[in-house]
């Protein structure tokens, strides 16, 4: 799909040759793309972009300046999509713990488009770090629109598919939304808000947004000054002083407070930002710190229960000691692993054995049908252990096979079962589903209960959307380790890096708060506390009823096997919106619950708790409500049962539309694709059939002609050629199109402009 999307940019890019923008010396047209040797996927948005959607390319004209277009037989298929130019952009992000809201708005015009026709406009939103969309509000004149979460009723609810072209994820991070029938000449104002993660490394936070935008956005209009704003506020929640250490833009600080900072930048510029607004700043400590933030619910809260933080840092330079560990990496073979997901996952593998202490020991075990051992029992990491073992991979890992996750993990506990005075760690790295996967959670439970005070922790790694990711999560939250994915088979290696540094780097275990002891009913999000890495942060959530004590402790057991205990500050926050900062881990951890329980309550709880937050769920659809501009729609979302009727768009008593757009959650996994060996990422193509072969042929010739230099002089010119003229030319080359002769027309079209 993303391939396609950049192909039908690509082709955009050609088709806006057609447009003329005048002799006017401030006037000039965008410079033009310039074709190089590179995938499609090099034309994706790198910041927030509206494209105007062309399938008949007959309507590409500047709505200002019209000139004689010849006409183009034929329809572009996939559509076209030309990049509209850029009025405004505004981003402002608030920062809270490890989270980050970010706001931007801004106005696109379609400006490719005559005036006395529409389209489709297709807004896209890549979003960083674990991003999560929250919202999206488009204003056209006479129209509005936006986006609503709608409670499904059912599995057959789930099961409906909106129309891909609606929207939805172009990539696990980009996501899109279709405007449709949009009039040549106006303009499109745009607010979207969505929540991503912050990256934290060496005590350093730093926090990255998609804001880099191509030239070819920048308006034709080249002495208009354009405005671009940018405004961040830090909240760490810690109350302790914050050092800025790089940013990406020239901020202006406007405010400083313990814990908090304020940042602006505002500028006229003649071309926008073509870089990433990016920033990195650090919670100064030397040595692990904690506290408790506490906040009163909103009235709106369908939870009336008190909310608690709980976070821990473990400080710009750590010195305690790390668990000596015993690792048992359990690696998915099967057929469906080839290509780049068992690559990656070797080369993720191969840094993970280099980085283990010559005191720790492992294993390995490959599995697709049957399990493979690299030895019958542990092994020292010494450098000759660690060279053999590279050595075994590239030796064993051939991807092949069906799937069976349950005979590997039995091995695997059974061979760290007897762990004394080390920290036992299975890493399962699949991209698989299977049937009994309920089974294994139950099987490991009853492994881990009565096994001493460090247990085997089960540290899970999804790729791609044909694995049951809620499965993964909650073999990792019963277990008291953690659980991460990628859906894009190109960022295995990275990914899986980022846990495997976790997973090797635990400072503290068994991890308890005292406080929770004394409350009358307490929710804890993960119910069982993960341990904490010197490579990351721990922030755990959750309600209670109840008088939260004055002093709280947080207790474990050190990397020496000494115990520790610390005493965490309390504070109260009414800035913080606790609901949508922790609403993506309790939806994530309750919907594995819900899952794993086949809890029907459950179910709706995330429902509520999805629609009241934004954030979507399993259990929720998104879907666009369009409106009348005499009618405007509540601010407050409202749930609404799907219509079982009929799958085109919704009605309502006061006239608003719905479209419905895909269902954007990841599943509960393909049993069956597994069991089929189907790649992650591989979908399904349907072929043309002949008629549209036929049509698409002409519709590429058009790209090919715009692709030349010739094609404005074309334009130019046909406004002094006679009407017969310009028809017969163009019949010709429409001709010449559908009987396959693409390279002829190239050349007729193009003679004597190769050099320019």
């Amino acid at each position: 799909m993303a391939e396609e999307f950049g192909k039908s940019v690509e082709d955009g890019l050609k088709l806006s040759k057609r447009l003329y923008f005048g002799k006017d010396r401030a006037v000039a047209p965008p410079k033009p793309h310039v074709h190089m040797e590179k995938s499609a996927e090099s034309l994706l948005p790198t910041a927030p972009m509206v494209y105007a959607v062309i399938s008949d390319p007959a309507i590409v004209d500047n709505p200002d300046i019209p000139s004689y277009q010849p006409h183009v037989y034929g329809r572009c298929d996939p559509p076209a999509l030309i990049p509209l130019q850029m009025n405004r952009i505004e981003l402002e992000s608030d920062s809270y713990l490890d989270s980050v809201i970010v706001r931007l708005s801004g106005s696109w015009r379609v400006h490719c488009v005559m005036g006395s026709n529409c389209c489709d406009c297709r807004i896209a939103i890549p979003m960083g770090e674990q991003g999560s969309i929250l919202g999206v509000e488009v204003e056209v004149p006479g129209k509005s629109y936006s986006t609503e979460l709608i409670a499904v009723d059912g599995q057959k609810d789930m099961e409906r598919e909106g129309r891909p072209e609606n929207g939805g994820f172009l990539k696990p991070h980009i996501f899109t939304l279709t405007i449709p029938k949009v009039d040549g000449g106006t303009s499109l104002s745009i607010k979207v808000s969505w929540i991503q993660k912050l990256l934290y490394r060496n005590g350093e936070f730093s926090l990255i947004v998609p804001f880099s935008f191509p030239e070819y956005v920048t308006p034709a209009v080249k002495k208009l000054p354009k405005k671009e704003k940018i405004q961040l506020n830090v909240n760490s929640g810690t109350g302790t002083e914050i050092v800025c250490k790089t940013t990406s833009h020239p901020l202006k600080q406007l405010k400083r407070e313990a814990g908090k900072l304020g940042f602006l930048y505002e500028s006229e510029v003649l071309n926008w930002t073509d870089i990433d607004f990016a920033i990195s700043y650090s919670v100064s400590s030397s040595h692990i710190y904690g506290g408790v933030i506490l906040q009163s619910p909103t009235v709106q809260d369908f939870d009336q229960r008190e909310m608690f933080s709980v976070y821990l840092f473990p400080g710009e330079q750590f010195s305690g000691k790390v668990f000596r560990k015993e690792i048992v990496f359990v690696v998915d073979i099967s057929g469906s692993m080839e290509g780049k997901p068992l690559e990656g996952t070797k080369d993720a593998l191969f840094g993970a054995l280099t980085k283990l202490d010559s005191k720790d020991s492992f294993n390995i075990i490959a599995f697709n049908g049957e399990t493979y051992l690299f030895s019958p029992s542990m092994e020292l990491a010494t450098a000759e252990t660690v060279e053999r073992a590279v050595k075994w991979i590239n030796l064993n890992f051939i991807a092949g096979g069906s799937t069976n996750i349950l005979l590997p993990l039995n091995q695997a506990m059974e061979i760290v079962s007897n762990t004394q005075g080390s920290f036992p760690v299975i890493f399962l790295i699949t991209d698989g589903a299977v049937e009994e996967e309920r089974h294994i959670c139950d099987l490991m439970e009853s492994h881990l209960t009565g096994k001493g005070s460090l247990c085997p922790r089960i540290y899970t790694f999804g790729i791609g959307t044909y694995c049951n990711h809620y499965f993964l999560r909650m073999l990792a939250m019963i277990s008291g380790g953690q659980y991460d994915a990628t859906y894009d088979v190109d960022l295995v290696q990275s990914q899986m890096q980022k846990l495997f540094v976790k997973g090797l780097s635990t400072i503290l275990a068994n991890i308890t708060i005292d406080a929770f002891d004394d409350l009358d009913d307490v929710e804890v999000y993960p119910s069982r506390i993960p341990d904490f890495s010197s490579e990351g942060l721990l922030i755990i959530s959750g309600r209670y009823q109840g008088n939260f004590p004055e002093t709280v402790k947080a207790k474990g057991i050190l990397g020496d096997l000494s115990n520790f205990v610390m005493d965490l500050k309390i504070q109260k926050e009414k800035d913080m919106p606790f609901d949508r900062i922790f609403a993506k881990q309790r939806i994530d951890l309750l919907t594995a619950q819900a899952w794993f329980s086949e809890n029907k309550q459950l179910e709706e709880k995330v429902a509520k708790m999805s629609i009241q937050t934004g954030v979507v769920s399993e259990y929720t659809r998104l879907a666009l409500l369009e409106s009348q501009r005499a009618h405007h729609a509540s601010e407050s979302p409202r749930a609404h049962k799907l219509s079982h009727k009929t799958d085109s768009p919704n009605v309502d008593s006061q006239g608003q539309r719905r479209i419905l757009l895909p269902n954007l959650g990841v599943g509960f996994g393909n049993v069956t694709a597994t069991a089929e060996n189907i790649h992650p990422g591989v979908e399904e193509t349907k072929l043309p059939e002949a008629a549209e072969i036929i049509i698409k042929a002409a519709s590429n010739c058009c790209g090919s002609m715009c692709n030349k230099c010739c094609c404005m002089c074309c334009i130019q010119s046909c406004s002094k050629m006679n009407d017969q003229c310009a028809i017969a030319l163009t019949q010709l080359c429409v001709a010449l199109a559908c009987f396959g002769c693409l390279e002829c027309c190239s050349q007729l079209c193009c003679c004597g402009n190769e050099g320019n």
